[in-house]
């Protein structure tokens, strides 16, 4: 069995509180790309997972990967391969993505992906979908037209993990999420304060038709009008930043 990790973008995202318990209240629009990582499985005697890929090095360490606890949920005795094509602490998805493929290949549930993360739910979906909550409380909508759009994704080969940028919100409630083209990423700011670099790629995608970051960074995308403007950004962004990490892609 084989399935795509599809990456998870937030095309707007709106932070609306802080609870009590730590986690934020956001209101977002989730889409995801056509390509992502690779998880594969094949029968064995017992459970076990194997890491390749050109971002496999930033697992090594993980005493308990995601994608082992979701194959657990799902009792899935198999040996386990990721092709870890996707930076990881980027913004989109990442692991949540990886056990949401594991669950699609052995029937788990929206039940068991909301016991592994908050964007397991939307990642084990995979379709264009409103988010609320901690992200998990999911509703897939249709917009025309979105599927098929050119995408470039862009990382400045910086992790950035989740929590910083979440307790670097500044608290202010800015409005809910309506029409997600004039809407934006609550978390940009904090995320710049964290990594200046995300301004500089959000100024270098200056073809797209939208420019955003995604998720809590650091990873930016731009949604283009066609497949050569998108191409055009991606030569000359790849020419002036050949450490910056990108990817031409489409929307789902």
């Amino acid at each position: 069995m084989r399935e795509i990790a599809y990456a998870k973008l937030n095309l707007a995202l709106h932070v609306r509180a802080r609870e009590a318990d730590g986690y934020h209240r956001i209101e977002t629009l989730f889409a995801f790309c056509e390509d992502g990582d690779v998880v594969a499985a094949k029968p064995a005697e017992a459970l076990s997972l194997e890491v390749s890929g050109p971002f496999a090095a930033a697992l090594d360490g993980e005493a308990d990967n995601i994608v082992l606890r979701a194959a657990r949920a799902v009792g899935a005795v198999a040996a386990v391969t990721l092709d870890k094509r996707l930076p990881a602490a980027a913004g989109l998805g990442g692991g949540s993505a990886d056990a949401a493929a594991l669950l699609r290949m052995f029937g788990g549930s929206m039940e068991i992906a909301a016991t592994l993360g908050a964007d397991v739910p939307a990642c084990l979906l995979s379709r264009t979908a409103r988010g609320e909550g901690r992200g998990d409380a999911i509703e897939a909508v249709a917009i025309p037209g979105l599927s098929g759009t050119p995408v470039l994704l862009v990382n400045p080969n910086t992790p950035l993990p989740t929590g910083p940028v979440f307790r670097a919100w500044d608290g202010v409630d800015r409005g809910p999420l309506g029409d997600w083209e004039s809407g934006r990423n609550d978390l940009e700011a904090p995320a710049r304060a964290l990594v200046p670099e995300i301004g500089v790629v959000l100024e270098a995608l200056s073809a797209a038709r939208i420019a955003r970051m995604s998720g809590s960074g650091a990873t930016c995308f731009g949604l283009y009008g066609n497949e050569a403007a998108r191409d055009a950004d991606a030569a000359r962004i790849a020419a002036l930043k050949p450490g910056w990490w990108l990817s031409q892609t489409r929307l789902r």
